[in-house]
């Protein structure tokens, strides 16, 4: 079955050339010039991917896509006309999964875009936002990680790499998690993904998390079969005052 893609982007030429290549590559793409035709096809119809500009009339990408976020989370590639390191972040933090900037290569475009697809297809749990762990919380939409120290939180600086690594490692928990998942979990996430082994990338994380190889208190290393999340899920504590 073909892949459905939405491109948002006031740029109609541009559309037509990208819809042109991507289904060379089996997508199936419907184009939305403006944010709100946008968002009225996604709560219309069901798509697998959305290419979103940052240059749109109406609003810009980024209020485009938190208003995505509201209702949906389906993976999002957003395209930056500068490459501006500070509009890759704010993307991401928002709920963004991936960015490329202007000009780019049509074949790149299409490779994220499995990556993302694939991503999506296997990661269970879609509806949850935050995981909350003895010792650690995820802000799964945000991208942000903490370490809770007797109700004090530490911010933890991720890479876009090592944060994706982490997510698939606990969302799992407590399956071991093969290096061959967790390349495929980077694969088109970062263009230095590969530059640095999975084991180079967890042994980061653990790095940036305080953790031990030799007496881990999150991330587990399961000989000849990859890695396990370990630490035990917590209640978080408005579900705690909800449940009473």
């Amino acid at each position: 079955m073909a892949h459905r893609i939405l491109i948002i982007d006031d740029d109609a030429k541009l559309a037509e050339l990208l819809s042109e290549f991507l289904a060379g590559y089996g997508f199936t793409v419907t184009h939305a010039p403006r944010p709100s035709r946008g968002l009225s096809l996604l709560r219309q119809r069901g798509f697998d991917a959305v290419i979103l500009d940052i240059m749109l009339p109406e609003m810009n990408g980024f209020e485009t896509c938190r208003a995505i976020r509201a209702f949906s989370r389906v993976p999002v590639i957003m395209l930056t006309a500068r490459g501006d390191t500070v509009d890759r972040v704010v993307g991401l933090e928002i709920g963004a999964d991936d960015y490329l900037p202007k000009p780019f290569e049509p074949r790149e475009l299409a490779a994220r875009l499995q990556a993302l697809i694939r991503r999506a297809a296997a990661m269970p749990g879609d509806a949850e936002t935050e995981l909350t762990f003895d010792g650690l919380r995820m802000q799964l939409a945000a991208q942000k990680v903490f370490l809770v120290n007797h109700g004090e939180e530490e911010e933890v600086e991720l890479s876009a790499a090592e944060f994706r690594a982490l997510a698939a490692l606990a969302r799992r928990r407590p399956a071991v998690v093969s290096r061959d998942v967790l390349t495929e979990e980077l694969r088109g996430f970062e263009r230095d993904a590969f530059d640095r082994s999975i084991d180079t990338t967890v042994s980061r994380v653990r790095a940036r998390l305080r953790d031990q190889a030799k007496a881990p208190r999150f991330i587990k290393t399961v000989r000849g079969a990859g890695y396990a999340f370990i630490a035990p899920p917590v209640q978080p504590a408005a579900d705690k005052v909800s449940g009473e």
